[in-house]
């Protein structure tokens, strides 16, 4: 039997992170986060990670697009803060980007993996983005770290 079980050291790789401005203060935390798992865990160099902002959570599908085409990046990192107001928007925002992110994935085969908290309140993000509740962004860093080595090891096998 044969088994893919790759870690999360890598080596001559590239990673982007896309990173939302709204909710600036919460998505800070996850980048620091992600920063940090991938230069300590990961033994990534900072000039191999590239950081992108932009507007909102909505925004990161496009940018996430054009990265993913280039193919000058093994693996994508999307970081952002959803949370929950007085009415329905919150809905349409997460379940597009999680969609198109998802398609983005799939048709250029590039791990994109979600730092993206979709909480009900404040509080709830805070907690997600470093305190009671760990760190989102370091947990899509983990992913993205081990996504690459097993993309390289399918890539090479098939």
């Amino acid at each position: 039997m044969n088994t893919i079980n790759s870690g999360i050291t890598v080596k001559n790789s590239s990673i982007a992170i896309i990173i939302s401005r709204f909710n600036e203060f919460i998505n800070k935390n996850l980048l620091l986060g992600a920063l940090d798992t991938l230069i300590r865990l990961g033994k990534m160099k900072e000039e191999e990670i590239l950081k992108i902002y932009v507007p909102g959570t909505n925004e990161i599908p496009v940018v996430a697009s054009y990265i993913a085409k280039s193919q000058k990046y093994h693996a994508i990192i999307a970081i952002g803060t959803i949370i929950k107001g007085n009415t329905d928007h919150f809905k349409y925002i997460s379940n597009n980007t999680f969609s198109n992110l998802s398609k983005i994935s799939t048709k250029y085969f590039i791990p994109i993996t979600l730092g993206i908290l979709i909480t009900d309140n404040i509080k709830q993000s805070i907690e997600r983005s470093g305190t009671k509740m760990g760190n989102k962004g370091s947990e899509a860093a983990l992913a993205a770290l081990e996504m690459i080595n097993t993309m390289k090891y399918v890539k090479n096998r098939f």
